[in-house]
Order: structure tokens, then C-alpha cells, then sequence
């Protein structure tokens, strides 16, 4: 089958001819694949950032974001079939350890991440495990879902546990309206009753953001902070959900903050440096956001199934792979892109 391939870090990705996976166990999972998300995170793993956290063994195929069909399964699968329609949670997990047992499966202690530490998406197949496969609605198409995946789940889990935290009359902010933040705001606009304030450096970005569920749009373009401020009557939001994480963003996230309210990092780049006494003093918190679990997983799909949640996408085919990298990392892409084999 083909496959797009990490050769070596700092080099461009290679597509290749591989074996198809086989199934050698009884909760084994071969999924089509239907479409693949590009990510950002995936520019990192040919920036070399991942290498030695992940440990991979090179080459080996990238993607991360996946959804299909099911092509077959082993003899103990129970949960699919083949010819479902399916999106895969990203994390393979052992469902044994203390973690998976407390339905807590991100923090699995036996995890995999295919497209991170094993072969991805990127690909015309993917093996998976039983745990790892929700049936999506009838109405959904793969390629249109398959981002929601990681980025799309990522925002969910920050966007849910902030909106457990506010009341009607709060205010939340979403800093950054690309392929995380306009999912975040789409979650939280059907899952909180509180004002939605979206804050993003390009003006189409802030636009989207309006349009799929934001009530008030601010344009990064130096005093956004000051209208933040104003928009929350001088006292920050109760929650801010930063979905950019590298540029400033983590100083400007706090200082929209108010007290006692909570910033979450989402998008990663640059560290969060706070005074020890101004977290005191103020007693905010600030909470680290990673992928969601497989139960976030299926709580999205029934909100994509009700369409209030919907992916931008720019789709692509297989073999025009670098063009997609290359327009991600441009910032060409509005939403996320999509490979499709």
C-alpha cells in the first residue's frame, strides 16, 4: 500500500510502498482509511521535536487524525464490523492499568500513538485496537470528521471541562480561531451558556469564529487585551481557553484572566511564566489540557451527528501530501486539511 513516511527529521516526507497491516491479535482493528488530518504537531515531528520523546524507530508513517472504515477485525472484536464507518480515538490503549480502569485511557501507562511513536494515517490503511474505534453516524462522511480525531478532541476536552466551570452571564475567551480554536468554540457554544469572546490575529479567522458561535470577535492587533478587558468589565474572563500557546499568547491569556478564573493551555510553543505572588494573589489556575478519552470521543460525535459541530476543511489527495504541509505551514489553511487516499 502506500504510505507517506518520516525518512529522517528536518527532511521533507517520502511516499512510499509497504506492507498492508495484518491482523495478529484477537482486539485488532484494520481500518481504510477515509481521510487523515494534517496537523501541526505533525510539522513538529519533522522539526524533530517528538523525536526524543517518542522514541520512534524511522522511517515510519506520520498521521495522527484518522477515520474510514473497517476493513477487518479479530476474532474477539465485538464492538464493529467490517464495512463500519468509524473515527479512531488517537491513543492505542491497554484498558488494564489504574488509568484505563478509572475511564482515564489518555494517561494509559501502555499506551501507543499511532502517528506519533508507530505508523499512522498517512496511509490506505491503519491497524488500530477494539478500544479505539467509535461507529460514527450514517450521516457523517470520514474525510469531513477525521480531523475531530485529535484537534477536534483536544478541543472538546479543554472546551468541556471550562464549560463545567461557568454559569450564565460568565465570559470565556478563545484565543485562536484556526483548526482547534474554531472546534473550541463550537463546543463550548453548545455546551455553556456564557459569552464567548474570540481573539485571533487574522481578520478571516475572527470572522469564522463570530459565525460559528462567538459573540464578540477582537482582532490581535495590539490593544486586544484592553478590549477584552472592557468587554468583561475591567475584570477578565472567568475562563480562558488558549488554543495558541507560542507568540505572547500564554502573558496576554493571563492577563485576561480574572481572579480566581482559570487559564487553559491548549496550543504549545513557549512557556507560561507567571510570578509565584501574582498566582497568589489573584488565585488563578492554570490547567494543562491534552487529547481527550474515548468517552470525549463519542460525546463529540453525537454533537457533529446534531451538526452543532462542523469541520472546515481543505481536502487534498494522498499524493499531494507536501502540498498540504506546505499550506499548513504557511497558514494557508482555514480549518484543518485533510488527506484523502
Amino acid at each position: 500500500m502506500r504510505a507517506v513516511r518520516v525518512v529522517e527529521y528536518h527532511e521533507s516526507l517520502q511516499m512510499d510502498d509497504v506492507s498492508e497491516p495484518r491482523i495478529t491479535g484477537p482486539f485488532d482493528v484494520i481500518v481504510r482509511i477515509g481521510g487523515a488530518g494534517v496537523c501541526r504537531t505533525d510539522i513538529h515531528i519533522l522539526e524533530g521535536q517528538w523525536a526524543e520523546k517518542s522514541g520512534v524507530e524511522l522511517p515510519y508513517t506520520i498521521g495522527h487524525e484518522n477515520a474510514g472504515w473497517v476493513s477487518s477485525v479479530g476474532d474477539a472484536v465485538t464492538n464493529v464490523a467490517e464495512g463500519d464507518k468509524v473515527i479512531l480515538h488517537p491513543l492505542v490503549t491497554c484498558g488494564l492499568c489504574r488509568a484505563c480502569r478509572f475511564g482515564d485511557d489518555v494517561h494509559c501507562v501502555n499506551s501507543r500513538f499511532p502517528g506519533i511513536d508507530s505508523d499512522g494515517g498517512y496511509a490506505e490503511f491503519l491497524k488500530t485496537s477494539a478500544r479505539s474505534v467509535v461507529k460514527i453516524d450514517d450521516a457523517l462522511e470520514p474525510a469531513d470528521v477525521a480531523a475531530l480525531a485529535d484537534a477536534g478532541l483536544t478541543a472538546y476536552h479543554a472546551a468541556a471541562k471550562a464549560a463545567r466551570r461557568l454559569r450564565p452571564g460568565d465570559r470565556v475567551v478563545m484565543i485562536g480561531a484556526g483548526g482547534l480554536g474554531h472546534i473550541g468554540i463550537q463546543v463550548m457554544a453548545a455546551l455553556s451558556p456564557a459569552e464567548i469572546i474570540v481573539v485571533d490575529r487574522n481578520p478571516d479567522a475572527v470572522k469564522l469564529g463570530v459565525e460559528v458561535g462567538a459573540t464578540h470577535g477582537v482582532v490581535a492587533t495590539g490593544g486586544h487585551v484592553d478590549e477584552v478587558l472592557e468587554l468583561t468589565g475591567g475584570n477578565g474572563a472567568e475562563q480562558v481557553l488558549d488554543f495558541v500557546g507560542e507568540g505572547g499568547s500564554t502573558a496576554e491569556g493571563i492577563r485576561m484572566t480574572r481572579r480566581a478564573g482559570d487559564y487553559h493551555v491548549v496550543g504549545y510553543g513557549e512557556n507560561v511564566n507567571v510570578p509565584t505572588i501574582d498566582v497568589i494573589s489573584s488565585e488563578i489556575n492554570i490547567i494543562g489540557n491534552l487529547v481527550g478519552s474515548y468517552n470525549d470521543l463519542v460525546e463529540l460525535m453525537a454533537l457533529a451527528a446534531q451538526q452543532k459541530v462542523t469541520l472546515h476543511t481543505a481536502k487534498y489527495s494522498l499524493d499531494d501530501f507536501q502540498e498540504a504541509v506546505d499550506d499548513l505551514s504557511a497558514g494557508r489553511v482555514r480549518g484543518r486539511a485533510i488527506l484523502i487516499p
